[in-house]
């Protein structure tokens, strides 16, 4: 990306590589703090998330450690919770 506000896809891989083990907790934005302007665009309060956040892959949410991770994958979320369901009465759980 061009402009200097902006993270560039190695700020990003290395964000998202952060070891929470080696996290200071002190260091780490508490989400439950961020305030966004909601008269901002999208695109702004995008970025005011990001510039509050710190690292959106590791942050806190009060008194806990949140590290957010993705698989490689074209599943959703809703995808996996059916199959799990699915999985769960096949099973007879």
């Amino acid at each position: 990306m061009a402009c200097h506000d902006c993270m560039g896809q190695v700020d990003l891989e290395k964000m998202k590589e952060t070891d929470i083990r080696e996290a200071d907790i002190n260091a780490l934005a508490d989400i439950l703090e961020i305030k966004i302007d909601c008269d901002l665009s999208s695109t702004e309060k995008k970025r005011e998330f990001i510039r509050q956040i710190k690292n959106p892959y590791l942050y806190r949410q009060g008194e806990y450690v949140v590290k957010l991770s993705f698989a490689d994958t074209d599943a959703t979320l809703t995808d996996r919770l059916k199959e799990y369901i699915e999985h769960m009465a096949a099973s007879g759980l």
